[in-house]
């Protein structure tokens, strides 16, 4: 039996056949170089360039942050679910945070699995 985390797929775990998916699975991740604590700020995710049919499409995009020193991580943020051919895997989100950490985005291709990417985040206090 596996590990949950080892079934994710992200560029440094992706071997074999699933190698020529890593551009159109991972999520690309967009945030300021560096933020203020406890300010809002946006959070741009995209997946693809990804089909959108009811066949092969991305279903879901889960966001989470793993803030330094927090005893228990991570922070769940946000869960987006996509209707084929009508929801484009783009999605903005707002937030604001107190400390630097990482921001994790999970997205699930109903063919070809789960897919990870992640950010380091600055929090300037």
């Amino acid at each position: 039996m596996k590990v949950f985390g080892s079934i994710i797929y992200s560029h440094e775990t992706v071997s074999g056949e699933a190698v020529s998916k890593v551009k159109s699975h991972t999520p690309k991740i967009e945030i300021p170089e560096e933020i203020k604590a406890n300010e809002i700020f946006e959070i741009k995710i995209n997946v693809g360039p990804h089909p959108n049919t009811i066949q092969h499409s991305i279903r879901w995009i889960e966001v989470y942050y793993y803030e330094e020193d927090r005893a228990y991580n991570p922070i769940y943020l946000a869960t987006v679910r996509l209707e084929p051919e009508y929801a484009k895997p783009t999605i903005t989100l707002r937030a604001k945070l107190r400390k630097s950490g990482t921001l994790y985005v999970l997205a699930y291709c109903n063919i070809h699995g789960l897919w990870e990417g992640r950010k380091e985040i600055r929090v300037k206090t």
